[in-house]
């Protein structure tokens, strides 16, 4: 039988998605797809990307080390009567750099900083039927300003700098909690 891992190992629980695997994606060079509704929309999600992998990564099935400063992602998921008896919460562990989250259409979570995990409830927006998930991501290669760590800001990595990392690059998972639940441990 597989084990699986739990993505927050220090805050498990027993009932959880993994909402990895490939997803609708799309680049945004124009960056029209704010004005031209790609959130709601399902004809702009030209390719597949295997999440939790970068599009610069070969693991996500794209490969490509191109500057693209804007990137969007979209998923469906079915839920259980069970995952909808308490209230539901997504989890990302890391979107580099700033992340906008939609689920159904509506906004559920806006985030900034490339390296920190980020949650949404998104019960109040839960419909009948398949949920949709739509994520936009800004990275901008050249802003210096921007915290990086060892990403480089070239087209190819140079002397001690790594590949950039654009996009959602760490777990996505769903977690169906109770109506009162623990959110974090503080030791």
């Amino acid at each position: 039988m597989e084990q699986r891992l739990h993505p927050r190992p220090h805050l498990t629980r027993a009932r959880w998605t993994d909402l990895g695997g490939p997803w609708g994606f799309t680049y945004d060079d124009a960056n029209v797809g704010l004005d031209e509704g790609w959130s709601t929309r399902v004809d702009v999600f030209d390719r597949e990307i295997v999440v939790p992998f970068p599009p610069e990564s070969r693991a996500s099935g794209i490969a490509d080390p191109s500057f693209h400063p804007y990137v969007w992602y979209r998923r469906t998921f079915e839920l259980s009567e069970e995952d909808r008896s308490g209230r539901l919460l997504l989890h990302f562990g890391a979107v580099d750099y700033r992340a906008h989250v939609w689920v159904n259409g509506q906004v559920v979570a806006e985030h900034e900083g490339g390296h920190t995990p980020f949650s949404a409830d998104i019960t109040s927006v839960l419909v009948e039927g398949e949920q949709v998930v739509v994520v936009r991501a800004e990275d901008q290669p050249r802003d210096l300003s921007q915290p990086r760590g060892k990403q480089d800001w070239e087209p190819e990595p140079h002397k001690i700098w790594y590949h950039r990392t654009t996009g959602i690059w760490q777990p996505v998972w769903l977690e169906p909690v109770p109506r009162v639940s623990i959110r974090t441990l503080r030791w």
